[in-house]
């Protein structure tokens, strides 16, 4: 029983950045940007998961990083144009 609640927390987490992750970019989508990550920070009240989403989607190929300014790249506004990912 132990192992099982680990690992439902372990699951719960990843959720919680894929959701993120899904926040951050819908943001830079639905918006005019570049933001910066100081303003993605003061959305999703805490800078820590900023940063952690801002290099998980840049990692990703979905934003450019300019200084502190972030966007979305053309795939991740043609992916949205398309309605992939969309659940």
């Amino acid at each position: 029983m132990p192992d099982q609640r680990i690992e439902d927390a372990v699951s719960d987490v990843a959720v919680d950045d894929r959701d993120r992750d899904r926040n951050v970019l819908n943001l830079m989508l639905d918006d005019s940007w570049p933001w910066t990550v100081d303003e993605i920070a003061r959305e999703l009240h805490s800078s820590i998961e900023a940063h952690d989403a801002v290099a998980r989607l840049a990692d990703a190929g979905l934003l450019h990083r300019l200084d502190s300014f972030v966007f979305p790249t053309r795939a991740a506004r043609r992916a949205d144009e398309l309605g992939i990912g969309d659940a």
